[in-house]
């Protein structure tokens, strides 16, 4: 199975490289609201506060969306295919998931770039343990994408999509702590596991490590990671037996 997932990570590796642009496109709101609203809120916050927020935003529009590659793939005809192949069904989907995995850690790279440019200050050892957090929750958003994208109506996969991760976007706090918020928002805010990956996020990049917080968002984050790709594994293999 290895060797199988290596195969088809490198093969979707090779043509997501191809459409650089693409790479570049899917990071452009989360920089625009970077370039255009940073100064703003450096005003009444700082940038430690708003790009772990925009870091979040990037992995649910990055790998959350993810399944709209595989939707492609069933209209077309590309998974029919893969079925009569030797490879196991869950190389089949780690091949992806690892090459959207890839991609976000590109794009986050980029807004990190640009932040630093701007005035972030994050220390190297915090950003690198955001990075572990990161990876983990960008494997399991693209697992859970395409495992929606597969139980979903083909039609119905990008509206469904589109209108969840806005609010997912907003409940997590990414433009402002939802401990500024209205009582009934902050409460609502805690149903969503992104809003402790973010707060343990935001610890880090302040160079706060051992605190109850970054334990409560690793936890979340696992947990998370757990249930996301089990739900995956099973779909995608119920899908191409």
């Amino acid at each position: 199975m290895t060797r199988d997932t290596w195969l088809l990570f490198r093969q979707n590796l090779d043509i997501t490289l191809r459409q650089k642009v693409g790479i570049v496109f899917g990071a452009v709101q989360p920089l625009l609201f970077l370039v255009l609203f940073g100064p703003i809120f450096a005003t009444i916050g700082t940038w430690e506060t708003l790009v772990p927020g925009l870091i979040i935003q990037l992995g649910l529009m990055s790998t959350g969306l993810a399944g709209f590659g595989i939707v492609m793939e069933r209209r077309f005809g590309v998974l029919e295919r893969l079925r009569v192949t030797p490879a196991s069904r869950l190389a089949l989907l780690l091949g992806r998931v690892l090459n959207n995995v890839v991609t976000l850690v590109i794009q986050t790279v980029l807004l990190l770039a640009v932040g630093y440019a701007f005035g972030l200050r994050a220390p190297l050892a915090g950003v690198l343990a955001g990075f572990v957090l990161v990876i983990v929750l960008g494997a399991s958003l693209a697992a859970l994408s395409y495992a929606i994208a597969l139980t979903l109506n083909e039609n119905l996969f990008a509206p469904v999509m589109s209108t969840v991760v806005i609010p997912l976007v907003l409940l997590s706090g990414s433009f402002l702590p939802m401990s500024m918020a209205p009582p009934w928002l902050d409460a609502l805010s805690r149903i969503s596991p992104f809003r402790y990956v973010l707060e343990a996020l935001r610890e880090l990049f302040a160079g706060r490590y051992l605190t109850g917080t970054v334990a409560v968002g690793a936890a979340v984050t696992v947990v998370f990671a757990a249930v996301s790709l089990t739900i995956g594994t099973r779909v995608f293999s119920r899908e191409n037996a």
